[in-house]
Order: structure tokens, then C-alpha cells, then sequence
């Protein structure tokens, strides 16, 4: 089971000219629809005098949370060529907005394909594809008599403590890689009465 994914490893800017149209494009990693919708509703307030504000994201590891809007465009002409640059690098938890300052002259369909698909391009050259792994969280509860066997069993998957709480009754949640993920359920549930998993 594949468990990585690429992504971009910062905020990045990119322009393309055509016409006297000016392309603007701006590339961020994201995780979730409120951080995409915080930069889209930014770029809406600082580019305000701006004819169109297009974008396209792609979230999740598996690659199946995307969408493309032409903010107004011909249809297909901006959102989904910006979509087709990230798919064209294999990318997720990436949003690229593309904003058009209209320079008076028509580029037709094609020209707009071709200035939308360019910028996007352009941000994403001007930053770094990074390798991330996909992670599963969960959390469980245990004795403070199993510390030992719950710490051995961090180190030896390399769990990502998120939160732990010590007490007679404690809590551990960490973040396991995705193909580690089912032996480290099954190696939990060898100490079913000693350490429980609570989600």
C-alpha cells in the first residue's frame, strides 16, 4: 500500500504576460477546505480590482479531494487548467490560485488555456516538491504500570506522539504511518486488558 504522497514544501509565486493580460499565480500547501477557502477569500480582498480569480486544489493522500473554478472564465479555460498542472506533478494538499488582470484584448479559449496552464506552471517551478507520508491518529488509554511497553512499542514503529497525558490512568494519541498501521492495531490488541484503544 503506498503510504507517501508529493506535495509542495512552501508558498510560491509565478506570472505569465500575454496581451497586456497579467496572470498572477500563487501556490500554497494546504491541508483542509477552510485552509483553501482562507486564501481564496485573501486573494479575493488584496486582488479586489482584479477581472478573475481562478483556482484549483487537491487535498488528501489518496488524491480523490479536488476541485477547479474558472471564477467566471469560459468554462474549463483557468480552473482546470491549473488542476491539470497539479496532476501533472502528482501533487496533493496543494492550492494554486491564478488571478487575471485583463489587458483588454481577447485570447480566446486557447490563449486562456495556455495563460492559466503557464502561470499555474510558473508557482509551481518556483518552489519544492517534497515527499510526505500518510499518517493514521488514534488514541488509547492504559495503566500507568504500561508505560514501558507502551513506549517500547513507540520506538519500535516509530509512532508520532500527537498528545499524552501521565496520571494513574493515562492517554497516549499518536500518528502511525499507513502500512503500519494494521500490526501496530494487532500488536495493541495482545495487551487488550492492560491498554485500550479508544478511536
Amino acid at each position: 500500500m503506498a503510504d507517501t504522497y508529493l506535495t509542495i514544501a512552501h508558498t510560491s509565486e509565478g506570472c505569465y504576460k500575454e496581451k497586456g493580460s497579467r496572470f498572477l499565480a500563487f501556490a500554497y500547501p494546504v491541508r483542509t477546505t477552510d485552509e483553501v477557502k482562507t486564501h481564496i477569500d485573501a486573494a479575493r480582498k488584496t486582488y479586489h480590482d482584479a477581472r478573475h480569480v481562478c483556482y484549483a486544489y487537491m487535498l488528501g493522500g489518496a488524491r480523490t479531494d479536488f476541485r477547479a473554478n474558472d471564477d467566471g472564465e469560459p468554462t474549463g479555460t483557468a480552473g482546470k487548467p491549473i488542476l491539470g498542472q497539479i496532476n501533472a506533478h502528482q501533487l496533493s494538499d496543494v492550492l494554486i490560485i491564478v488571478v487575471r488582470y485583463f489587458g483588454g484584448i481577447l485570447l480566446g479559449t486557447g490563449g486562456l488555456v495556455q495563460a492559466y496552464k503557464a502561470a499555474a506552471a510558473d508557482a509551481l517551478a518556483n518552489n519544492t516538491i517534497v515527499e510526505r507520508t500518510i499518517e493514521v491518529a488514534h488514541t488509547i488509554r492504559y495503566d500507568y504500570a504500561q508505560t514501558n511497553s507502551v513506549m517500547r512499542l513507540v520506538k519500535e514503529y516509530g509512532l508520532t506522539i500527537v498528545e499524552q497525558q501521565q496520571a494513574l490512568d493515562c492517554t497516549l494519541r499518536f500518528a502511525v504511518r499507513q502500512s503500519l498501521d494494521a500490526a501496530v492495531i494487532d500488536r495493541l490488541t495482545e495487551y487488550a486488558t492492560n491498554i485500550k484503544l479508544i478511536d
